[in-house]
C-alpha cells in the first residue's frame, strides 16, 4: 500500500467535475462510469460511494482492480491504479456515509489503494 504524495493530494483537492472510475469484468472488458461522489480516506485510498453500481459492483466483486482519472481546475490530468476493497460495513463505510448525500442510498463504499499514479505519460508512483 502506497502513500499517496502531496502533490496528489495538493490536485485532489483542486480536481474538477465527476470522475471516470474503470473497472473490468473476467474476460478483461473494461466498464468505465463518471463517478461524482468521491473522497480521499487517509493517505492510502479514495473511495467512490456505491450508490447505483450495476457491472462495476459485479467487476468489483470478481477482484478487478481499478483506476479513475480526474482532472484538476488548471486541467492537468492523473490517473489511479490499484486494487478495490469493497466495504458495507465499517470505518471505511462510515465515513462515506457522512460524505455523500442523503439523496443517494451508499450501499457501499469502494475504496481503491492506490499502487500507481499519473500525471498524463508520467509516473509519480
Amino acid at each position: 500500500m502506497a502513500k499517496i504524495p502531496e502533490t496528489v493530494l495538493t490536485a485532489w483537492d483542486n480536481h474538477t467535475g465527476p470522475v471516470i472510475f474503470t473497472t473490468v469484468d473476467q474476460n478483461n472488458v473494461p466498464n468505465s462510469i463518471y463517478a461524482t461522489c468521491v473522497a480521499r480516506y487517509g493517505d492510502e485510498r479514495f473511495v467512490v460511494a456505491d450508490n447505483y453500481f450495476d457491472k462495476t459492483r459485479a467487476n468489483i466483486q470478481t477482484g478487478s482492480k481499478g483506476s479513475f482519472l480526474f482532472i484538476t481546475d488548471e486541467d492537468k490530468p492523473y490517473q489511479i491504479k490499484g486494487h478495490i476493497e469493497y466495504h458495507q460495513s465499517g470505518s471505511i463505510f462510515d465515513d462515506m456515509k457522512q460524505w455523500n448525500p442523503e439523496k443517494h442510498p451508499g450501499h457501499a463504499a469502494a475504496a481503491i489503494v492506490v499502487d500507481e499514479i499519473y500525471s498524463g505519460s508520467e509516473k509519480i508512483l
